[in-house]
């Protein structure tokens, strides 16, 4: 029980965040609080009550990687949990960037939330994806898109 909502904790304390980014990039409250790194604090913490009672396993898989022993930790429900929260840390901080990239940039919302939305589920094809819309949309001269600027500044 306690694994199971602790998985389901790691997504949904990142849900107004990416619903702030998708349905309100261009509010300036949004920006501010996306402005913070801090946004991944919630899941992290998640993440770190499903680590504290694994650290050893952990450190062992991670330490040195092999997928049998990979394998076998992400199957036990608290590896799986923990992949999971660091998984939506990641992918947050991944849309973090996109969103701040393509307001610098000047890219229209209805482009950048559906890249946002790929994020959530599968973020190495958001970043694929958004690194072709870099190369279409270049940043303007510098910083000077005045979302980016406030948004910096705050």
């Amino acid at each position: 029980m306690m694994m199971s909502l602790l998985f389901d904790l790691a997504f949904w304390v990142t849900v107004p965040f990416w619903a702030a980014m998708i349905f309100l990039p261009r509010w300036s409250w949004t920006q501010r609080v996306i402005g913070s790194p801090l946004i991944m604090l919630p899941t992290l913490v998640v993440w770190t009550v499903l680590a504290v009672p694994v650290l050893p396993e952990l450190w062992a898989v991670v330490s040195t990687p092999e997928l049998a022993e990979f394998r076998g930790f992400g199957a036990a429900a608290s590896g799986a949990a923990l992949l999971w929260a660091q998984i939506i840390a990641w992918d947050l901080f991944i849309g973090r960037w996109i969103y701040f990239d393509g307001l610098r940039r000047g890219v229209h919302p209805v482009v950048m939330a559906p890249i946002l939305v790929l994020a959530i589920l599968l973020s190495p094809v958001a970043v694929l994806l958004w690194f072709v819309v870099r190369a279409v949309r270049p940043a303007a001269t510098g910083h000077d898109q005045p979302e980016y600027v406030r948004a910096v500044a705050a």
